[in-house]
């Protein structure tokens, strides 16, 4: 799951109508959001953000754990986790949590990523303390339930998912494949989210209870409550469920993230059950939020973002080579990566999807783009950071990854202006920086068809 999808994503109403760049003022379009934080004297960190538009609230509770804090032989845990959580805690039979929620007339869910995993509910306002309780006993009454039976049946349920999303769909392997080469050995966003099979058969009882008692504890988490509630009730009940759940016995080692840069062009094939090829291209970039993770989404934008960008226009609408054509710009806590993915049409090639990005890429190294190419851009971008601001649910998530990336919750305006920062000269020279130098290339082919395999010297 990406953290800031939000950015690629694409606002049909301001997309194709721009009257100009954003400019620097146009962050002061973006609404402060009211916040206030606090940490409890076990270490959890508390969020609360009020907005009495509507009878509803949020509950997002961000654990600072998520794949790359694992260790290679076991790997998946944290997405483990995110659903050994759902199965009930000392004083929640198993199936309580959404039956309990669900007659308040709120709902529930979790996710897990690279950097953090998190588990929301939003619901009306009156169920608030309801949700707080349940989240406080499975933060600190969770252990006393947890067995061997439990554990199997939720690794079976992991396994049964990797399935249908990674070894069964079509394409599915093509992104565990690619980071496998693109970051070094060890490199803590080298193996994919959910595991791997062999890891998660290979994870014991005694390997879970440590794990929970060192990533799941309140001085690892961040609670962020937003939309209708009195401020004053809310502290109230955040120290009364979880205000005596002791700090974590074990300090989390963060992941060291070894400097490294891509020694050379790398081709790689996938065999699978599909019908048509599909090309993938990968480059090591930045972090998110580092000074060009804002120019790489826009670099991304221009290139795939929309029906008018340049690679859709090329190769889907004039030339109509290819059914489909993705980038994005992939900033994550840690480190990052830009990707792009085309699928041709039936009859078409890999290598000639290939030849026309890279030529594309290199009309931007070598002429840059347009300022319409730019506004349209900064106007999407501004327009989707507002939508993810206008629910309760949306600001919640906001506030979590803005205090956990960049260590503050109020960093809207300040993500809003780096956009409207970028110029063109930018753009045109993080493509030259990141998609001038090597890269990772995935052909994934129909079982037999070797042949077409894209290589340094185009197909096979």
């Amino acid at each position: 799951m990406r953290l800031v999808s939000f950015r690629y994503l694409f606002a049909a109403a301001l997309g194709a109508a721009v009257a100009g760049p954003v400019g620097a003022q146009g962050a002061q379009h973006v609404p402060q959001i009211r916040f206030e934080r606090y940490t409890l004297p076990n270490g959890l960190e508390v969020i609360l953000a009020p907005d009495h538009s509507t009878p509803v609230v949020a509950v997002n509770t961000w654990y600072h754990v998520g794949s790359g804090d694992e260790q290679p032989g076991r790997t998946g845990f944290a997405h483990l986790f995110e659903h050994v959580m759902f199965m009930g805690s000392e004083h929640v039979p198993v199936g309580a949590f959404d039956q309990w929620l669900v007659a308040a007339g709120g709902n529930n869910n979790g996710s897990t990523t690279q950097d953090r995993t998190n588990y929301y509910e939003w619901m009306p306002s009156n169920a608030l303390p309801l949700a707080l309780w349940l989240d406080a006993d499975r933060m600190g009454h969770l252990l006393p339930t947890m067995d061997q039976a439990k554990l199997d049946l939720q690794r079976d349920v992991v396994k049964n998912e990797r399935r249908q999303r990674v070894d069964n769909v079509p394409y599915g392997r093509a992104s565990e494949t690619i980071v496998a080469a693109l970051y070094p050995k060890g490199h803590p966003y080298s193996w994919p989210v959910i595991g791997s099979m062999a890891d998660l058969s290979a994870a014991s009882l005694e390997d879970v209870r440590a794990f929970f008692e060192t990533y799941y504890a309140p001085n690892n988490a961040t609670l962020a409550i937003a939309g209708d509630f009195d401020r004053d009730s809310v502290r109230v009940w955040v120290q009364r469920y979880f205000g005596a759940i002791p700090r974590g016995s074990r300090a989390p080692v963060r992941p060291q993230v070894p400097s490294f840069t891509v020694p050379r062009d790398t081709f790689l094939l996938l065999e699978d059950r599909v019908q048509l090829p599909r090309l993938y291209e990968a480059w090591h970039t930045v972090k998110a939020f580092a000074p060009d993770d804002a120019p790489l989404d826009v670099l991304a934008y221009v290139l795939a973002g929309d029906k008018n960008s340049r690679l859709y226009k090329r190769l889907v609408y004039e030339l109509q080579v290819a059914q489909d054509v993705r980038a994005y710009q992939n900033g994550m806590r840690l480190d990052g990566d830009f990707r792009i993915v085309v699928t041709p049409k039936p009859g078409e090639t890999p290598a000639h999807m290939a030849a026309l990005v890279d030529a594309e890429v290199r009309s931007v190294i070598d002429g840059g783009i347009t300022a319409r190419e730019l506004a349209r851009a900064q106007h999407t971008m501004h327009a989707q950071l507002l939508d993810q601001l206008a629910t309760v649910l949306g600001k919640s998530d906001q506030l979590n990854l803005y205090n956990y990336f960049v260590g503050t919750p109020d960093y809207v305006q300040q993500d809003a202006a780096r956009f409207a920062r970028v110029t063109a000269a930018d753009v045109q020279r993080v493509a030259r920086t990141y998609l001038g130098g090597h890269k990772v290339v995935l052909t994934v082919v129909p079982e037999g068809e070797t042949k077409l395999m894209v290589t340094a010297g185009g197909a096979r």
